[in-house]
């Protein structure tokens, strides 16, 4: 496995591009299996997803349309506590099939306040696809309904996840090294 340095810290590779590039063609498959005639909006959640959305909607077979929303809730390699919405939703969402686009859900707070946004405007349903998921530090109860990876408690970086905002473009997923 190899290992990156990205400012003061050293992080090794854990998930392969390979592997990633796998388990999104099969969540898409499900979502398309799932979804099949309800042209849903799928909301990407930047900055961190924006990757992850790409590469997901190229492999979406069923007719969809994609927005974004900025969230900030993370400085450095830790959770700030509070989600601040940096660039909302314009599209009108009542009767809607939505999916969330969420690099990783962590604590779910972040989650959790997108979907109480969300439900106020009346969308027919809300799914959250994700990433990354790490069940040992959820706080928030949520209903994920479609996660790549269920991964440990560890700060990972790279394919769109950053260290104050370093290391997005990494092709694979690398965790920190203690």
């Amino acid at each position: 496995m190899s290992t990156v340095k990205i400012k003061d810290k050293t992080f090794r590779t854990s998930i392969t591009e390979e592997q990633i590039k796998q388990r999104i063609k099969e969540l898409a498959d499900q979502i398309n299996h799932d979804l099949e005639g309800k042209n849903p909006l799928f909301i990407g959640v930047l900055n961190g997803s924006f990757i992850f959305a790409a590469d997901l909607i190229r492999e979406i077979t069923i007719p969809s349309e994609i927005s974004f929303v900025k969230l900030a809730s993370y400085e450095g390699i830790l959770s700030t506590g509070k989600v601040k919405e940096v660039m909302g939703l314009n599209e009108d969402i009542t009767g809607r099939t939505v999916v969330i686009i969420e690099d990783i859900v962590d604590t779910g707070r972040t989650m959790r306040q997108m979907l109480d946004s969300l439900r106020v405007r009346r969308p027919a349903e809300v799914h959250i696809c994700t990433l990354f998921v790490k069940p040992d530090k959820l706080e928030e109860p949520i209903d994920i309904d479609y996660a790549a990876f269920s991964i440990p408690n560890d700060f990972i970086v790279g394919y769109g996840l950053d260290y104050d905002q370093q290391g997005r473009g990494l092709k694979e997923i690398c965790t920190l090294v203690e």
